[in-house]
């Protein structure tokens, strides 16, 4: 039997875009259009993500299609994966030097002939957006014109006005931080610092390769580490100075936070006896899992410290199961898309840490997650009440509007919004950063217009929130 569905013609996209995201009752709607069209317009604050610095110290043109939307970002691939399709199809670069497709055509091929796998998912809405928006391409993307929307952004990627730099003004991108090891020698942000461009990208120091004894070549990692400072990371006073030491390097490429991709929230408070001999243990590869994690824990109260003589906000990003096929990571490597959330503990979790020094005002440590079951019984009561804690935005596999409508929800009886750093989109996709953002201030407008309909914030208040949570707090938090 076949089954017959009578359809409307297709539409523009853009049809569909005005009031995306916006109430259905006409009241909150229409209050939910003014308020966002008075913050729409502000500048683009995204101070963590994972754009490469290259882009904007080189400023050549992107490659294609393919290596713009496609190779580089984990959230189009690992749909794609789950219906069948290899990522050396897709042009992934494998670790192990078996074959990848190298024909960018052939990949978007591939991508558009399975568009249709991310209907109602937030990279539907991401890709859309930057298709129209970004470059001018306002049909559906399927099988049938995949060459010529390959052929449409190609040619605009050949023009000078598509150009990383060109980009970042266009998307009027106030400030972008992209996160690097402590490995590196930031020689791009260096570039970017040198050149006439008045750009503000800077870096953020996100230390997991030497902080974490179960990072693949820890010890080797902890030997560069000290000849990069100059410090003796044999000795326990030693690697604490030359995270000093990186620390004050990566300030110096306008660096105001770090970042840390730990598997728990665990944090501990050991005496200065117990650290060095788990630091010692490390060294030598014979850690447990259990002294592992007690000291991934332990490194996030001495980082605390640390921010409390170098002022960098502490981002702590828990509750990834990180690369959960070995298969894939060992042919693949990183981040790859087989992420996978875990529930996660705060209340027990961060209490050596907040005893140690959440109570110190001038401390601004902002929290993640991944568990969307901790924001309203552990995350809005502990920020409700820590001066030293904030709450990041819905995060990852949250970002999207559903989850942004949650985190509001659930977040804002307790914590209020002011403990809260209001959006950061997270993503190594550079076209997709507006769209994320558009999105975020869409919900959150939403959100304010049913407060005010219902009688729980006046209308003044609700553009005075809408502004702070599209710019103002994202600035404050992160001292930019």
């Amino acid at each position: 039997m076949t089954l017959q569905i009578t359809v409307a013609p297709k539409n523009s996209k853009s049809e569909y875009f005005a009031d995306r995201l916006f109430p259905q009752e006409a009241r909150p709607r229409q209050l939910a259009r003014e308020l966002y069209l008075a913050i729409k317009n502000l500048p683009i604050v995204s101070p963590h993500g994972h754009t490469d610095p290259r882009w904007f110290a080189e400023d050549e043109a992107f490659a294609d299609p393919s290596q713009l939307f496609i190779v580089p970002d984990h959230y189009v691939f690992r749909m794609l994966f789950s219906q069948g399709i290899d990522l050396s199809a897709l042009g992934v670069p494998r670790e192990d030097g078996g074959w990848t497709e190298t024909d960018s055509r052939k990949i978007w091929r591939i991508f558009a002939e399975n568009f249709h796998l991310f209907r109602g998912t937030p990279s539907r809405m991401w890709l859309d957006h930057a298709f129209e928006e970004v470059f001018g391409w306002d049909k559906r993307l399927e099988a049938d014109n995949a060459d010529e929307a390959y052929d449409h952004i190609a040619d605009c990627l050949k023009r000078p006005e598509f150009r990383p730099r060109a980009l970042y003004d266009r998307f009027n991108i106030e400030v972008l931080a992209t996160t690097e090891s402590p490995l590196d020698d930031l020689k791009w942000h260096k570039q970017i610092r040198d050149s006439e461009w008045d750009g503000r990208v800077i870096t953020a120091y996100r230390p997991d390769p030497v902080v974490d004894p179960d990072f693949e070549g820890f010890q080797a990692n902890i030997e560069k580490f000290g000849e990069l400072t100059g410090e003796d990371t044999e000795t326990w006073n030693g690697y604490l100075n030359a995270h000093r030491s990186r620390r004050e390097y990566f300030k110096s490429f306008g660096a105001t936070s770090t970042d840390h991709g730990h598997p728990t929230a665990r944090t501990e408070n050991l005496s200065t006896s117990q650290a060095e001999d788990l630091y010692h243990k490390a060294l030598k590869g014979i850690c447990t899992s259990e002294e592992a994690e007690m000291f991934r824990g332990h490194m996030l109260t001495e980082m605390a410290r640390m921010s409390l003589e170098d002022e960098l906000v502490l981002q702590i990003h828990p509750g990834s199961h990180r690369n959960h096929s070995q298969g894939i990571l060992s042919a693949f490597g990183r981040d790859k898309g087989f992420d996978i959330p875990t529930q996660t503990n705060y209340v027990q979790a961060l209490k050596p840490l907040l005893d140690a020094v959440g109570l110190e005002k001038k401390l601004s440590i902002i929290l993640f997650t991944l568990d969307e079951t901790s924001y309203s019984r552990e995350l809005a009561p502990l920020a409700g009440v820590y001066p030293a804690l904030k709450l990041g935005p819905a995060w990852w596999f949250h970002d999207s509007p559903e989850g942004m409508r949650r985190f509001r929800e659930m977040t804002t009886e307790t914590a209020g919004f002011c403990n809260t750093v209001g959006f950061n989109d997270d993503t190594r996709a550079f076209c997709s950063i507006p769209a994320r953002h558009d999105v975020a201030r869409r919900v959150d407008c939403a959100h304010l217009a049913l407060l005010v309909t219902s009688g729980r914030l006046a209308e003044d208040e609700a553009y005075e929130v809408a502004f702070d949570l599209t710019y103002r707090l994202a600035l404050a938090a992160y001292r930019l």
